[in-house]
């Protein structure tokens, strides 16, 4: 009777995979949906002044290059401080660092609603960039502290994908707000999307202090059985992978390092282009009500969200990132070309296109992040993460102010786009000759 017992409860036990599988859906559980949500205030913080765009320009006499400059100025702010960031997130923890930059993008989006100059204009939006600087490599960071490789690009895709749904949700409440508060107490429609979408994030930075544990050996929630269980995952991930760069500066000088940075910063350029013109596509097809764009981009938003889960699954089960990663980026650059050559003609076709340039677009990034890791560790993918990260969104800063001053000089958007559709396309060159296949750790099975 013993013996059977024993059997029985042998038979019953849950296998160790089925262990490690619910100790990480109980992870995903607590830490994804939390740092979606500040992903989401983060980009709706960061990105509303496209829908602000429609009314701001004409309201405060701004030129498109005065938009564009501004805009893309954001990204010089994050590129000086984002390295010193992700450093002192591995030094003092990640619930004291993104709760410092929380607080501080939210205050600073509350004060873009006092803008009246380009000055003024340019100076906040800098300001808003350091600020926000260290928050997305920091997430990187964090991440790589709780998951193992082979889970983690599913882990970022879901993290990644918020910033698709922050345009799902900021293209209606920004279209909302531009049109039912314009003229309240005074102030324009473009105002208040600036003040409303800015007080959340002051709110969320104060809950994170309260909610977010650092690494997986602090987490009260998780018993001592989970926490080893994490620990050796962690531990074994490490061995499979071999010898990767701790050592900060080898790391800066590694050529992979470089070659990366090349690589997203393509893939960059075409995001930053469609954040911040996407509305003005929109417009310029034919929609000009506030909300009728808000809707529109929403959808096409809702359409990247699912294309960025969907390739970091895929990409996870098949252990496969280099073609994942460059195809999505093929698929956008495609696309923008063809964006280009239907504006203004077939506006059906205009919105087709502009929804696949934005899937293959955002569908390339959070693939892409697993690459680093495969060959950093420690101080160097802090630094490493944050150095792709901010150098490669200089094109942030450079696209948005190339298309504009092509708009004002031309008063057409698609030579921009199909320059930018090049530089995407350059993208999944450079992946593909850069990255080897096989042998190095970074991509096949291993």
């Amino acid at each position: 009777m013993s013996a059977n017992a024993t059997t029985m409860a042998g038979e019953l036990a849950p296998p160790r995979q089925a262990a490690v599988d619910s100790v990480y859906k109980k992870i995903t559980l607590r830490l994804i949906p939390f740092l979606a949500i500040l992903w989401i205030l983060a980009w709706l913080d960061r990105v509303n002044i496209g829908f602000a765009k429609l009314q701001m320009l004409d309201d405060l006499k701004f030129s498109e290059a005065v938009y564009g400059l501004g805009a893309g100025i954001f990204f010089l702010g994050y590129f000086l401080f984002e390295v010193p960031s992700n450093l002192l997130l591995e030094k003092i923890g990640a619930k004291k660092t993104i709760m410092r930059i929380t607080i501080g993008w939210g205050i600073t989006s509350m004060l873009m609603m006092f803008v009246r100059t380009p000055e003024v204009f340019y100076f906040l939006r800098f300001l808003l960039g350091v600020f926000e600087a260290g928050f997305y490599p920091g997430i990187i960071l964090f991440l790589t502290y709780w998951y193992p490789t082979d889970r983690r690009a599913k882990a970022f895709g879901m993290f990644m994908s918020a910033s698709a749904l922050a345009g799902v949700i900021g293209g209606p409440l920004a279209g909302w707000i531009m049109t039912s508060l314009n003229g309240v107490n005074g102030w324009s429609g473009w105002q208040w999307v600036f003040l409303i979408e800015g007080i959340p994030s002051v709110i969320a930075g104060f809950v994170t202090w309260f909610y977010l544990t650092d690494k997986p050996e602090h987490a009260h929630w998780l018993n001592a059985d989970e926490k080893r269980l994490v620990a050796e995952e962690l531990s074994k991930d490490q061995a499979a992978l071999g010898h990767r760069e701790h050592s900060i500066l080898a790391a800066l000088r590694d050529p992979k390092v470089w070659q990366l940075i090349l690589i997203y910063f393509c893939i960059i350029a075409a995001n930053s282009t469609l954040t911040f013109f996407g509305p003005s596509v929109v417009k310029e097809v034919g929609f000009a009500s506030p909300v009728a764009v808000g809707w529109i981009m929403a959808g096409a938003y809702l359409c990247g969200a699912a294309g960025m889960i969907l390739n970091g699954f895929s990409s996870d089960r098949h252990k496969e990132a280099r073609y994942h990663c460059g195809l999505a980026a093929l698929l956008g650059a495609v696309a923008m070309a063809t964006l280009g050559t239907m504006i203004p003609h077939s506006p059906l076709l205009s919105l087709l296109a502009l929804t696949l340039a934005i899937v293959g677009t955002m569908s390339a990034i959070p693939v892409f992040w697993q690459v680093p890791n495969y060959f950093l560790s420690g101080s160097a993918a802090a630094a490493g993460i944050a150095l792709i990260n901010s150098v490669a969104n200089l094109a942030g800063f450079g696209a948005p102010y190339a298309m504009g001053l092509i708009k004002t000089s031309t008063g057409q958007m698609s030579p921009g786009l199909y320059a930018v559709a090049i530089i995407e396309a350059l993208a999944t060159v450079f992946l593909l000759y850069f990255i080897p296949r096989r042998g190095s750790g970074i991509d096949g099975k291993r």
